[in-house]
Protein backbone atom coordinates (compact mmCIF):
# COMPACT_ATOMS: atom_id res chain seq x y z
CA UNK A 1 0.00 0.00 0.00
CA UNK A 2 2.97 2.41 1.04
CA UNK A 3 3.68 2.01 -2.48
CA UNK A 4 0.94 2.77 -4.27
CA UNK A 5 1.25 6.51 -3.02
CA UNK A 6 5.12 6.86 -2.98
CA UNK A 7 5.15 9.98 -5.36
CA UNK A 8 9.45 9.48 -5.09
CA UNK A 9 9.72 12.30 -8.02
CA UNK A 10 7.82 14.85 -5.96
CA UNK A 11 8.53 17.19 -3.47
CA UNK A 12 7.33 15.56 0.05
CA UNK A 13 4.91 17.82 0.61
CA UNK A 14 2.97 17.13 -1.99
CA UNK A 15 3.36 13.17 -1.56
CA UNK A 16 2.00 14.37 2.33
CA UNK A 17 -1.14 16.27 1.01
CA UNK A 18 -1.81 13.10 -1.25
CA UNK A 19 -1.82 11.06 2.37
CA UNK A 20 -3.96 13.72 4.16
CA UNK A 21 -6.71 13.21 1.34
CA UNK A 22 -6.90 9.92 0.78
CA UNK A 23 -7.38 9.55 4.38
CA UNK A 24 -9.67 12.34 5.04
CA UNK A 25 -11.39 10.73 1.93
CA UNK A 26 -11.44 7.01 4.13
CA UNK A 27 -12.67 8.44 7.31
CA UNK A 28 -15.46 10.45 5.65
CA UNK A 29 -16.13 7.35 3.03
CA UNK A 30 -16.79 4.84 6.34
CA UNK A 31 -18.79 6.98 8.42
CA UNK A 32 -21.14 9.64 6.09
CA UNK A 33 -24.13 6.71 5.43
CA UNK A 34 -27.40 6.93 4.67
CA UNK A 35 -28.69 8.96 7.39
CA UNK A 36 -25.86 11.41 7.28
CA UNK A 37 -27.62 11.65 3.82
CA UNK A 38 -31.38 12.07 4.42
CA UNK A 39 -31.62 13.69 8.31
CA UNK A 40 -30.20 17.41 7.02
CA UNK A 41 -33.01 17.28 4.41
CA UNK A 42 -35.56 16.70 6.69
CA UNK A 43 -34.23 19.40 8.78
CA UNK A 44 -34.01 22.19 6.13
CA UNK A 45 -37.95 21.44 5.62
CA UNK A 46 -38.71 21.85 9.16
CA UNK A 47 -36.87 24.67 9.98
CA UNK A 48 -38.00 26.71 6.79
CA UNK A 49 -36.28 30.24 6.67
CA UNK A 50 -34.55 29.22 9.85
CA UNK A 51 -32.46 26.90 8.30
CA UNK A 52 -29.10 28.44 8.94
CA UNK A 53 -29.44 28.08 12.78
CA UNK A 54 -30.37 24.37 12.60
CA UNK A 55 -27.82 23.73 10.53
CA UNK A 56 -25.18 25.29 13.13
CA UNK A 57 -27.01 23.44 15.76
CA UNK A 58 -26.83 19.86 14.10
CA UNK A 59 -23.76 20.85 12.84
CA UNK A 60 -22.53 21.15 16.43
CA UNK A 61 -23.67 17.73 17.82
CA UNK A 62 -23.46 15.75 14.21
CA UNK A 63 -19.73 17.16 13.66
CA UNK A 64 -18.29 18.52 16.62
CA UNK A 65 -18.78 14.87 18.86
CA UNK A 66 -17.22 12.65 15.99
CA UNK A 67 -14.21 15.10 16.17
CA UNK A 68 -14.10 14.71 19.32
CA UNK A 69 -14.20 11.26 18.98
CA UNK A 70 -11.02 11.38 16.47
CA UNK A 71 -8.73 13.54 18.30
CA UNK A 72 -9.36 11.04 21.65
CA UNK A 73 -8.04 8.73 19.40
CA UNK A 74 -5.00 11.17 18.33
CA UNK A 75 -4.20 12.08 21.60
CA UNK A 76 -4.27 9.03 23.64
CA UNK A 77 -2.03 7.47 20.97
CA UNK A 78 -4.62 4.59 20.76
CA UNK A 79 -4.73 1.59 18.29
CA UNK A 80 -8.27 1.05 18.38
CA UNK A 81 -11.61 1.05 20.92
CA UNK A 82 -9.97 -1.74 23.67
CA UNK A 83 -7.13 0.81 23.46
CA UNK A 84 -8.84 3.88 24.12
CA UNK A 85 -11.55 2.36 27.09
CA UNK A 86 -9.10 0.28 28.99
CA UNK A 87 -7.96 2.74 31.35
CA UNK A 88 -11.56 2.10 32.79
CA UNK A 89 -10.63 -1.17 33.40
CA UNK A 90 -9.59 -4.63 30.80
CA UNK A 91 -12.86 -5.74 31.47
CA UNK A 92 -15.05 -2.50 30.98
CA UNK A 93 -12.86 -2.45 27.69
CA UNK A 94 -13.39 -5.47 26.50
CA UNK A 95 -16.92 -5.39 26.88
CA UNK A 96 -17.45 -1.82 25.76
CA UNK A 97 -15.81 -3.08 22.62
CA UNK A 98 -18.12 -6.11 22.05
CA UNK A 99 -20.99 -4.31 22.73
CA UNK A 100 -20.25 -1.25 20.43
CA UNK A 101 -19.23 -3.61 17.19
CA UNK A 102 -22.05 -6.30 17.77
CA UNK A 103 -24.68 -3.55 17.68
CA UNK A 104 -23.28 -0.88 15.11
CA UNK A 105 -22.09 -4.20 13.03
CA UNK A 106 -23.86 -7.36 12.51
CA UNK A 107 -26.84 -6.51 14.96
CA UNK A 108 -27.57 -3.49 13.43
CA UNK A 109 -25.55 -0.74 11.94
CA UNK A 110 -24.14 -2.64 8.91
CA UNK A 111 -27.08 -5.09 7.82
CA UNK A 112 -29.32 -1.91 7.45
CA UNK A 113 -26.26 -0.66 5.32
CA UNK A 114 -27.60 -3.61 2.93
CA UNK A 115 -31.25 -2.94 3.72
CA UNK A 116 -30.91 0.72 3.07
CA UNK A 117 -28.92 0.12 -0.40
CA UNK A 118 -31.75 -2.61 -1.58
CA UNK A 119 -34.78 -0.05 -0.60
CA UNK A 120 -33.36 2.90 -2.13
CA UNK A 121 -31.25 1.34 -5.31
CA UNK A 122 -32.85 -1.81 -6.53
CA UNK A 123 -36.28 -2.16 -4.60
CA UNK A 124 -37.92 0.79 -6.69
CA UNK A 125 -37.25 -1.38 -10.39
CA UNK A 126 -38.33 -4.99 -8.98
CA UNK A 127 -41.71 -6.16 -8.86
CA UNK A 128 -43.46 -6.71 -5.97
CA UNK A 129 -43.31 -10.15 -5.97
CA UNK A 130 -39.72 -10.45 -5.89
CA UNK A 131 -38.82 -8.42 -3.07
CA UNK A 132 -38.13 -11.21 -0.78
CA UNK A 133 -35.66 -12.80 -3.21
CA UNK A 134 -34.11 -9.47 -4.83
CA UNK A 135 -33.56 -8.70 -0.99
CA UNK A 136 -31.50 -12.11 -0.62
CA UNK A 137 -29.62 -12.09 -3.89
CA UNK A 138 -28.93 -8.37 -3.49
CA UNK A 139 -27.27 -8.65 -0.02
CA UNK A 140 -25.43 -11.61 -0.73
CA UNK A 141 -23.80 -10.06 -3.51
CA UNK A 142 -23.58 -6.65 -0.96
CA UNK A 143 -21.69 -8.56 1.62
CA UNK A 144 -19.97 -11.02 -0.61
CA UNK A 145 -18.16 -7.86 -2.40
CA UNK A 146 -17.41 -6.10 0.86
CA UNK A 147 -15.72 -9.34 2.14
CA UNK A 148 -13.65 -9.15 -1.31
CA UNK A 149 -12.54 -5.69 -0.92
CA UNK A 150 -11.48 -5.97 2.63
CA UNK A 151 -9.38 -9.14 2.94
CA UNK A 152 -6.93 -7.15 2.62
CA UNK A 153 -6.78 -4.78 5.13
CA UNK A 154 -3.90 -2.28 2.93
CA UNK A 155 -6.56 -2.02 0.29
CA UNK A 156 -9.10 -0.42 2.01
CA UNK A 157 -7.97 2.57 1.68
CA UNK A 158 -7.15 2.44 -1.95
CA UNK A 159 -10.73 1.25 -2.75
CA UNK A 160 -12.69 3.40 -0.36
CA UNK A 161 -10.36 7.16 0.26
CA UNK A 162 -9.14 6.74 -3.61
CA UNK A 163 -11.78 5.30 -5.61
CA UNK A 164 -15.57 4.86 -3.97
CA UNK A 165 -15.95 7.97 -1.95
CA UNK A 166 -14.32 9.98 -4.31
CA UNK A 167 -17.48 9.00 -6.94
CA UNK A 168 -20.15 9.08 -4.36
CA UNK A 169 -18.52 13.18 -3.67
CA UNK A 170 -18.81 13.90 -7.44
CA UNK A 171 -22.68 12.40 -7.47
CA UNK A 172 -23.08 14.47 -4.59
CA UNK A 173 -21.60 17.42 -6.02
CA UNK A 174 -23.66 17.01 -9.24
CA UNK A 175 -26.77 17.23 -7.10
CA UNK A 176 -26.03 20.90 -5.58
CA UNK A 177 -24.23 22.50 -8.65
CA UNK A 178 -28.18 21.30 -10.15
CA UNK A 179 -29.66 22.65 -7.86
CA UNK A 180 -28.13 25.77 -6.54
CA UNK A 181 -27.76 27.02 -10.06
CA UNK A 182 -31.61 26.18 -10.63
CA UNK A 183 -33.18 26.55 -7.27
CA UNK A 184 -36.73 25.50 -6.55
CA UNK A 185 -37.78 28.93 -4.84
CA UNK A 186 -36.64 31.22 -1.80
CA UNK A 187 -35.78 30.62 1.51
CA UNK A 188 -39.05 32.29 3.04
CA UNK A 189 -40.98 29.54 4.42
CA UNK A 190 -42.79 29.53 8.16
CA UNK A 191 -40.72 27.11 10.00
CA UNK A 192 -42.74 24.40 11.86
CA UNK A 193 -43.12 25.00 15.69
CA UNK A 194 -39.88 22.96 17.38
CA UNK A 195 -37.92 25.40 15.04
CA UNK A 196 -39.25 28.81 15.28
CA UNK A 197 -38.26 30.15 18.44
CA UNK A 198 -35.17 27.33 19.28
CA UNK A 199 -34.19 26.26 15.86
CA UNK A 200 -30.49 25.85 17.01
CA UNK A 201 -31.19 23.75 20.01
CA UNK A 202 -33.59 21.70 17.70
CA UNK A 203 -30.79 21.04 15.30
CA UNK A 204 -28.33 20.41 18.20
CA UNK A 205 -30.76 17.85 19.34
CA UNK A 206 -31.15 16.09 16.00
CA UNK A 207 -27.73 16.32 15.56
CA UNK A 208 -27.29 14.64 18.78
CA UNK A 209 -29.38 11.58 17.38
CA UNK A 210 -27.03 10.85 14.50
CA UNK A 211 -24.61 9.00 17.07
CA UNK A 212 -22.12 8.78 15.10
CA UNK A 213 -19.26 9.49 18.04
CA UNK A 214 -19.76 5.67 18.49
CA UNK A 215 -19.22 5.13 15.08
CA UNK A 216 -15.89 6.90 14.99
CA UNK A 217 -14.86 5.14 18.16
CA UNK A 218 -15.44 2.33 16.67
CA UNK A 219 -13.78 2.82 13.07
CA UNK A 220 -10.81 4.35 14.64
CA UNK A 221 -8.65 0.94 14.68
CA UNK A 222 -9.04 0.97 10.78
CA UNK A 223 -7.87 4.18 9.93
CA UNK A 224 -5.13 4.43 12.65
CA UNK A 225 -3.78 0.77 10.52
CA UNK A 226 -4.14 2.84 7.51
CA UNK A 227 -2.21 5.85 8.11
CA UNK A 228 0.75 3.03 9.69
CA UNK A 229 0.12 1.12 6.35
CA UNK A 230 1.22 4.85 4.64
CA UNK A 231 4.54 4.54 6.46
CA UNK A 232 3.83 6.90 9.44
CA UNK A 233 4.56 6.36 13.31
CA UNK A 234 4.99 8.64 16.05
CA UNK A 235 4.52 12.07 15.97
CA UNK A 236 3.62 11.96 12.07
CA UNK A 237 1.18 9.33 12.86
CA UNK A 238 -1.13 11.59 15.11
CA UNK A 239 -0.92 14.58 13.44
CA UNK A 240 -1.78 13.22 10.20
CA UNK A 241 -4.46 11.27 11.57
CA UNK A 242 -5.31 14.44 13.61
CA UNK A 243 -5.61 16.89 10.18
CA UNK A 244 -7.32 13.93 8.18
CA UNK A 245 -10.24 13.48 10.89
CA UNK A 246 -10.61 17.70 10.85
CA UNK A 247 -10.48 17.76 7.01
CA UNK A 248 -13.41 15.05 6.93
CA UNK A 249 -15.69 16.77 9.93
CA UNK A 250 -15.27 19.94 8.04
CA UNK A 251 -16.19 18.14 4.65
CA UNK A 252 -18.92 17.15 6.49
CA UNK A 253 -20.06 19.92 7.89
CA UNK A 254 -20.04 21.83 4.44
CA UNK A 255 -22.44 18.97 3.32
CA UNK A 256 -24.86 19.26 6.23
CA UNK A 257 -25.28 22.91 5.37
CA UNK A 258 -25.95 22.36 1.87
CA UNK A 259 -28.03 19.24 2.21
CA UNK A 260 -30.36 21.50 5.15
CA UNK A 261 -30.35 24.38 2.48
CA UNK A 262 -31.69 21.69 -0.20
CA UNK A 263 -34.46 20.61 1.94
CA UNK A 264 -35.05 24.34 3.00
CA UNK A 265 -35.23 25.83 -1.22
CA UNK A 266 -37.86 22.53 -1.46
CA UNK A 267 -40.72 23.62 0.07
CA UNK A 268 -41.61 26.30 -2.64
CA UNK A 269 -42.18 22.75 -4.81
CA UNK A 270 -42.55 20.30 -2.31
CA UNK A 271 -45.46 19.68 0.71
CA UNK A 272 -43.46 19.08 3.82
CA UNK A 273 -42.35 14.93 4.01
CA UNK A 274 -42.70 12.97 6.51
CA UNK A 275 -39.02 11.52 6.20
CA UNK A 276 -35.61 12.90 4.67
CA UNK A 277 -35.33 9.87 2.55
CA UNK A 278 -38.83 11.10 0.74
CA UNK A 279 -37.79 14.32 0.90
CA UNK A 280 -34.17 13.74 -1.41
CA UNK A 281 -36.00 11.13 -3.36
CA UNK A 282 -38.68 14.27 -4.51
CA UNK A 283 -36.01 16.65 -4.49
CA UNK A 284 -33.61 14.44 -7.26
CA UNK A 285 -36.98 13.05 -9.05
CA UNK A 286 -37.54 16.90 -9.51
CA UNK A 287 -34.29 17.58 -11.01
CA UNK A 288 -33.38 14.37 -12.38
CA UNK A 289 -36.95 13.22 -13.77
CA UNK A 290 -36.91 9.42 -14.80
CA UNK A 291 -33.06 8.74 -13.98
CA UNK A 292 -33.58 10.43 -10.69
CA UNK A 293 -34.17 7.10 -8.77
CA UNK A 294 -31.61 5.43 -10.98
CA UNK A 295 -29.12 8.56 -9.47
CA UNK A 296 -30.45 8.95 -6.47
CA UNK A 297 -30.17 4.50 -6.05
CA UNK A 298 -26.02 4.87 -6.85
CA UNK A 299 -25.48 7.54 -4.82
CA UNK A 300 -27.01 5.99 -1.75
CA UNK A 301 -25.87 2.29 -2.28
CA UNK A 302 -22.45 4.19 -2.61
CA UNK A 303 -22.42 5.97 0.51
CA UNK A 304 -23.54 2.65 2.12
CA UNK A 305 -21.26 0.38 0.95
CA UNK A 306 -18.32 2.28 2.13
CA UNK A 307 -19.97 2.21 5.52
CA UNK A 308 -20.15 -1.35 5.28
CA UNK A 309 -16.80 -1.88 4.09
CA UNK A 310 -15.65 0.10 7.37
CA UNK A 311 -18.05 -1.41 9.41
CA UNK A 312 -16.30 -5.19 8.99
CA UNK A 313 -13.19 -3.96 8.63
CA UNK A 314 -13.10 -2.19 12.12
CA UNK A 315 -15.10 -5.27 13.67
CA UNK A 316 -12.63 -8.13 12.22
CA UNK A 317 -9.73 -5.48 13.07
CA UNK A 318 -10.49 -4.89 17.00
CA UNK A 319 -11.80 -8.47 17.72
CA UNK A 320 -8.54 -9.90 16.31
CA UNK A 321 -6.64 -8.17 18.50
CA UNK A 322 -8.95 -9.23 21.85
CA UNK A 323 -8.90 -12.44 20.51
CA UNK A 324 -5.85 -13.05 18.40
CA UNK A 325 -5.60 -17.04 17.90
CA UNK A 326 -8.71 -15.77 15.62
CA UNK A 327 -7.07 -14.65 12.27
CA UNK A 328 -9.00 -11.35 10.75
CA UNK A 329 -9.93 -13.29 7.91
CA UNK A 330 -11.88 -15.49 9.92
CA UNK A 331 -13.60 -12.33 12.05
CA UNK A 332 -14.52 -10.58 8.64
CA UNK A 333 -16.29 -14.21 7.58
CA UNK A 334 -18.12 -13.86 11.16
CA UNK A 335 -19.35 -10.25 10.84
CA UNK A 336 -20.28 -10.38 6.95
CA UNK A 337 -22.54 -13.77 7.61
CA UNK A 338 -23.96 -12.62 10.62
CA UNK A 339 -24.88 -8.99 8.79
CA UNK A 340 -26.53 -11.02 5.57
CA UNK A 341 -27.94 -13.29 7.89
CA UNK A 342 -29.83 -10.28 10.18
CA UNK A 343 -30.56 -8.41 7.34
CA UNK A 344 -32.67 -11.13 5.46
CA UNK A 345 -34.12 -12.66 8.68
CA UNK A 346 -35.42 -10.48 11.33
CA UNK A 347 -33.92 -7.06 10.61
CA UNK A 348 -36.82 -5.14 12.32
CA UNK A 349 -36.88 -7.02 15.58
CA UNK A 350 -32.82 -7.08 15.89
CA UNK A 351 -32.84 -3.27 15.60
CA UNK A 352 -35.52 -2.75 18.08
CA UNK A 353 -33.26 -4.86 20.60
CA UNK A 354 -30.03 -3.28 18.89
CA UNK A 355 -30.97 0.49 19.35
CA UNK A 356 -31.51 0.51 23.46
CA UNK A 357 -28.27 -0.82 23.33
CA UNK A 358 -26.96 1.85 21.12
CA UNK A 359 -28.42 4.02 23.16
CA UNK A 360 -26.91 2.39 26.41
CA UNK A 361 -23.31 3.04 24.64
CA UNK A 362 -23.86 6.18 23.34
CA UNK A 363 -23.28 8.41 26.87
CA UNK A 364 -20.27 6.13 28.13
CA UNK A 365 -18.98 6.91 24.75
CA UNK A 366 -18.76 10.66 24.83
CA UNK A 367 -17.69 10.19 28.60
CA UNK A 368 -14.65 8.58 27.53
CA UNK A 369 -14.39 11.41 24.69
CA UNK A 370 -14.04 13.50 27.41
CA UNK A 371 -11.58 11.85 30.05
CA UNK A 372 -9.57 10.95 26.72
CA UNK A 373 -9.33 14.39 26.05
CA UNK A 374 -8.47 15.92 29.45
CA UNK A 375 -7.05 14.21 32.08
CA UNK A 376 -4.93 10.77 30.11
CA UNK A 377 -1.53 12.01 30.58
CA UNK A 378 -2.21 13.08 34.67
CA UNK A 379 -1.19 10.96 37.56
CA UNK A 380 -4.92 10.84 38.45
CA UNK A 381 -6.25 9.57 35.06
CA UNK A 382 -6.93 6.04 36.50
CA UNK A 383 -9.41 7.98 39.25
CA UNK A 384 -11.16 10.05 37.08
CA UNK A 385 -11.75 7.66 34.06
CA UNK A 386 -13.46 5.23 36.40
CA UNK A 387 -15.62 7.70 38.38
CA UNK A 388 -16.76 9.89 34.94
CA UNK A 389 -17.83 6.43 33.56
CA UNK A 390 -19.73 5.47 36.81
CA UNK A 391 -21.65 8.06 37.29
CA UNK A 392 -22.51 7.76 33.36
CA UNK A 393 -23.76 4.21 33.65
CA UNK A 394 -27.58 5.14 35.27
CA UNK A 395 -28.28 7.69 33.34
CA UNK A 396 -26.89 5.30 29.93
CA UNK A 397 -29.24 2.64 31.77
CA UNK A 398 -32.25 4.81 32.16
CA UNK A 399 -31.82 5.84 28.24
CA UNK A 400 -31.79 2.51 26.77
CA UNK A 401 -35.10 1.79 29.14
CA UNK A 402 -36.58 4.91 27.69
CA UNK A 403 -35.61 3.30 23.94
CA UNK A 404 -36.51 -0.18 24.39
CA UNK A 405 -39.32 -1.89 23.09
CA UNK A 406 -42.75 -1.86 24.24
CA UNK A 407 -42.82 -5.11 26.07
CA UNK A 408 -40.22 -3.27 28.63
CA UNK A 409 -41.17 0.34 28.62
CA UNK A 410 -44.74 -0.73 29.64
CA UNK A 411 -43.48 -2.90 32.38
CA UNK A 412 -44.88 -0.86 35.22
CA UNK A 413 -41.46 -0.71 36.76
CA UNK A 414 -39.86 0.64 34.61
CA UNK A 415 -42.61 3.25 33.63
CA UNK A 416 -42.08 4.68 37.40
CA UNK A 417 -38.12 4.43 37.35
CA UNK A 418 -38.09 6.48 33.70
CA UNK A 419 -41.35 8.69 35.10
CA UNK A 420 -38.66 9.69 38.14
CA UNK A 421 -35.89 10.42 35.87
CA UNK A 422 -37.53 12.43 33.25
CA UNK A 423 -38.43 14.49 36.14
CA UNK A 424 -36.29 14.70 38.78
CA UNK A 425 -32.96 14.80 36.48
CA UNK A 426 -32.19 17.84 34.27
CA UNK A 427 -32.67 17.58 30.66
CA UNK A 428 -33.37 13.67 30.76
CA UNK A 429 -36.61 14.70 28.39
CA UNK A 430 -34.65 15.60 25.75
CA UNK A 431 -32.20 12.44 25.90
CA UNK A 432 -29.55 14.03 27.59
CA UNK A 433 -29.88 13.28 31.16
CA UNK A 434 -26.35 11.98 31.09
CA UNK A 435 -24.62 15.52 30.67
CA UNK A 436 -25.06 16.61 34.46
CA UNK A 437 -23.96 13.15 35.91
CA UNK A 438 -21.24 12.58 33.59
CA UNK A 439 -19.60 15.92 34.70
CA UNK A 440 -20.65 15.64 38.32
CA UNK A 441 -18.64 12.25 38.15
CA UNK A 442 -15.44 13.55 36.13
CA UNK A 443 -15.27 16.61 38.68
CA UNK A 444 -15.68 14.58 41.51
CA UNK A 445 -13.07 12.36 40.07
CA UNK A 446 -10.82 15.35 39.73
CA UNK A 447 -11.28 16.38 43.18
CA UNK A 448 -10.68 12.70 44.32
CA UNK A 449 -7.59 12.41 42.30
CA UNK A 450 -5.43 15.45 43.30
CA UNK A 451 -6.59 14.94 47.03
CA UNK A 452 -5.15 11.28 46.78
CA UNK A 453 -8.57 9.74 47.46
CA UNK A 454 -8.33 5.84 45.93
CA UNK A 455 -4.46 6.88 45.66
CA UNK A 456 -4.30 3.26 43.90
CA UNK A 457 -5.98 4.25 41.13
CA UNK A 458 -4.27 7.57 40.89
CA UNK A 459 -1.68 6.19 38.16
CA UNK A 460 -1.45 8.14 34.56
CA UNK A 461 -2.66 6.21 31.48
CA UNK A 462 -0.28 4.27 30.25
CA UNK A 463 1.58 5.22 26.47
CA UNK A 464 0.14 3.62 23.73
CA UNK A 465 2.94 3.87 21.21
Amino acid sequence: MKDDYDLSGEKRSKKKLLHLLVVSSLIFGMFFGSGNLIFPVHLGQLSGNNWMSAAFGFAISGSLFPLLAILAVVVTKSDGLYDLARPVGKFYAAMFLVLVHLTIGPFFGTPRTAATAFEMGLKPFLPAKFDTVGMLVFTALFFGLAYVLTVHQNRLLKYVGKYLNTIFLVLLAVIFVVAFLNPMGGLNHMPTQAYQTSATVSGLLEGHNTIDAVALLALSVTFVHAVKGLGYKDRELTGLTAKAGSLSIALEVLVYFGLVLLGSFSLSRLNLSDNGGTALSQIVNYYFGNFGAAFLGVLVTLGVFTTAMGLVASFSQDFHKLFPKVSYLAWLRVTTVMSFVVANAGLDNIIAWSLPVLMLLYPLSLALILVSLTVHSKPYAGVVYKMTIAFTVLPAIFDMLNASPAAVTNLTFVKAALNFYHQYVPFASLGLGWVTLTLAGFVLGLVFGKLGVFASQTNSVESRN
